[in-house]
């Protein structure tokens, strides 16, 4: 991994951390459904230029209903269910839980891939729903049914990246980055245009919300996946796979910083716990990790 490319995976985890960040701020004033259609559709428009200045409007066009396939059920969908979660539970919590795609990953892989199953994958999601346990269990937050919901929500959205993820490395193989970045946010705005208009908000939201919703769209999505795709093309899903360890320390990070959200044991715990088990699953190591750094 080169130098730009470490710093690239660098921002990539600030940035994916930044968004839990940017949807507690915005869900209580939009909505679920509108400010995902914000985030989708703005950052639809912000590539369609540059999409159409480099002629990749052709290849989405070629692909629309692969496209619509994996903007419903890679972002849509997980983005919503994500945003819905947020309305109950914090942003730290969220990212947490978000991390949780790794594991989902590994189950699918040998599902659908036949990629084995080791024992240390096995290892890992134990601890890894372990520490979910731990992290829900232990969490400030009360463990009333809306919260349980959240919970819920938020483990699915993880299974729907790591199910869809999936779909796109075996169908959208040689795929420009550009191409899959434009083509998966204008499928997800396409779908969630009509729940948007019939969810509209009776009064302006506040300013905060705006740029919440406004920073969501344009950098960690717009941005965000451009630099995803990208690395994966530069250094491969596994290398880029290690963004993982670092959104939720970012998001935990914004979110007791920026919103005064609890960090205590449990919240440590639960995360470190999780980390770990990521760590397993994937098969990272520290001298891996040095590697990379090189």
């Amino acid at each position: 991994m080169r130098p730009k490319d470490l710093l690239a995976l660098i921002l990539l985890g600030a940035i994916w951390g930044s968004s839990f960040l940017f949807i507690r701020v915005a869900v209580p004033s939009l909505g679920p459904f509108l400010l995902m259609e914000v985030r989708v559709g703005i950052a639809a428009l912000a590539l369609a230029p540059l999409a159409l200045a480099l002629g990749r409007l052709s290849e989405v066009r070629s692909r629309w209903r692969q496209f619509l396939v994996v903007g419903m059920f890679n972002a849509a969908v997980p983005f919503t269910l994500i945003a819905f979660a947020e309305i109950e539970i914090t942003a730290s919590l969220a990212a947490i839980l978000n991390s949780t795609t790794v594991l989902f990953s590994a189950l699918v892989a040998a599902a659908w891939t036949g990629d084995p199953l080791t024992a240390r994958k096995i290892s890992g999601v134990i601890l890894g729903v372990a520490g979910v346990a731990v992290l829900v269990g232990l969490d400030p937050l009360p463990l009333n049914g809306a919260v349980l919901l959240a919970v819920g929500a938020s483990l699915t959205a993880a299974f729907f990246y790591a199910l869809f993820g999936t779909f796109v490395k075996r169908t959208f193989s040689g795929v420009r980055p550009l191409t899959l970045a434009f083509g998966q946010q204008a499928g997800a705005a396409a779908w969630l245009l009509l729940p948007a208009a019939a969810t509209l908000p009776g009064e302006a939201p506040p300013l905060a919300a705006t740029l919440s919703a406004l920073g969501l769209a344009i950098i960690c999505t717009a941005v965000a996946y451009l630099l995803y795709f990208t690395l994966i093309a530069n250094v491969g899903p596994t290398s880029t796979l290690t963004v993982t360890f670092l959104s939720p320390g970012f998001g935990v990070l914004f979110g007791v910083l920026l919103l005064d959200e609890p960090f205590d044991l449990g919240t440590f715990a639960g995360l470190v716990m999780i980390l770990f088990s990521v760590a397993l699953v994937t098969g990272i190591r520290l001298g891996k990790v040095k590697e990379m750094r090189t």
